[in-house]
């Protein structure tokens, strides 16, 4: 029988902590509060966990739900640390994009440095991107579209090793997404 490797109090205190820290931001292109990406993404890292219970699911999930809150937020790495430590305070780091870079070199330098972090931070890159394979803006256009399904592909090449489960649902979430382009 397969355990869970999260505990439910590290899940509330990092559900708390993103919650509070995204307070009144929404998903771009909807109504929905912001919580709905991050709680996505934490759901399909811990499907991935249920399937392949050998990856350290606290630092899995804590980095999921906090994924975004250095790159979208005030919150600071030091303040990640503090609250729950230099392992995921170093993964949320690593997930956020630099926001220096131009935007053609900001995806390549952040695989880079998610490839530097335990498998666990692979997992919450692979999460966010199927999460991200939605419906897009009805504003984008099929170029744009097809730029973000390409991006998706050179994050399945560097980070699909570390879970072959997420691996299997972004290849999915790709293929399916062409189809978005359709009529643009």
């Amino acid at each position: 029988m397969t355990t869970n490797t999260w505990s439910q109090e590290t899940y509330l205190r990092a559900y708390r902590f993103a919650a509070a820290a995204h307070q009144g931001q929404r998903v771009p292109g909807t109504d929905f509060p912001y919580l709905m990406h991050f709680s996505f993404v934490a759901m399909e890292v811990m499907a991935a966990l249920w399937a392949e219970p050998e990856h350290d699911g606290d630092l899995a999930v804590q980095c999921a739900l906090l994924h975004d809150v250095i790159e979208d937020t005030p919150v600071t790495y030091e303040q990640v640390a503090q609250e729950f430590g230099a392992a995921v305070a170093d993964g949320v780091r690593a997930l956020s994009k630099d926001s220096a870079l131009p935007k053609a070199e900001a995806m390549a330098d952040s695989l880079r440095r998610i490839r530097q972090q335990p498998d666990e931070v692979w997992m919450v890159k692979l999460a966010d991107r199927i999460n991200n394979l939605q419906r897009p803006p009805e504003y984008w256009t099929r170029e744009k579209i097809y730029a973000y399904q390409a991006e998706a592909e050179k994050i399945l090449e560097a980070l699909g090793a570390s879970s072959p489960f997420l691996s299997a649902r972004l290849r999915e979430k790709i293929d399916a997404y062409a189809a978005f382009a359709v009529g643009r």
